[in-house]
C-alpha cells in the first residue's frame, strides 16, 4: 500500500513539474541563422536612408530569426555618391527590441557606420535609417576567438546574448533590450 501511494505521489509531482515548465520552455525563442530565402524576402535591395535609397550588397547581408517570423539582420551598403558616404557603411534591421552595449534598439531599420579607436577596438555609431538621429554607440574588439573576417555576421543568440561582427571586430547584442 505505502509502496502504491508514494509511486503515485511521485506520478503526480512528476507530471505537475512538467506541466509547469512546459510553458516557460515553450516561449523562450530558439534564434537560428536566417536562409537565403528568408534574408531575400527581409533585406531591401535599395535601403531607405533619410530621404535616399541607397544600394545593399546582398552577398552580405547576414541575420537571424526565431523561427516565429521576427528577425536581426544587416547588410553593407553601397554608399559611393550617396549623403551616407563615411558616415554610415551598413544598414540593420531588427523585429525584437535590443541591447547593444548601453544603447537600445527599439524594433526598426537603422544604420551603423564605425570609426577605428585603436588596432584593437572600433567605435560603432548607431543611427535611425529614416531620419539618420543618433541613437548611440558601442565599442566591437577584434574577435580573438576567431581569425575570419567577415563583411557582417550576425551570430544567433544563446539564450538572450549574441554577437556581431563587423570585419574582424565584434561586439554583443542581448534580445529584449
Amino acid at each position: 500500500m505505502l509502496t502504491s501511494t508514494l509511486t503515485r505521489t511521485l506520478a503526480i509531482s512528476s507530471l505537475v513539474f512538467c506541466i509547469a515548465t512546459t510553458p516557460m520552455v515553450a516561449s523562450r525563442a530558439r534564434w537560428r541563422a536566417a536562409t537565403e530565402p528568408e534574408l531575400r524576402k527581409l533585406i531591401p535591395v535599395r535601403a531607405p536612408v533619410l530621404k535616399e535609397n541607397i544600394e545593399t550588397e546582398f552577398r552580405t547581408a547576414s541575420g537571424v530569426t526565431d523561427g516565429r517570423g521576427r528577425f536581426i539582420a544587416g547588410v553593407v551598403m553601397i554608399t559611393a555618391g550617396y549623403s551616407a558616404e563615411g558616415k554610415y557603411s551598413h544598414f540593420f534591421i531588427t523585429q525584437t527590441p535590443l541591447k547593444v552595449g548601453t544603447v537600445d534598439l527599439t524594433p526598426g531599420e537603422y544604420v551603423f557606420g564605425y570609426q577605428r579607436t585603436n588596432n584593437d577596438t572600433i567605435r560603432v555609431s548607431f543611427y535611425r535609417a529614416s531620419s539618420g538621429e543618433s541613437v548611440g554607440d558601442v565599442d566591437a574588439h577584434v574577435n580573438r576567438r576567431s581569425t575570419m573576417v567577415r563583411s557582417l555576421l550576425v551570430s544567433p543568440p544563446a539564450g538572450d546574448k549574441g554577437t556581431i561582427q563587423v570585419g574582424r571586430f565584434v561586439f554583443e547584442y542581448r534580445v529584449g533590450g
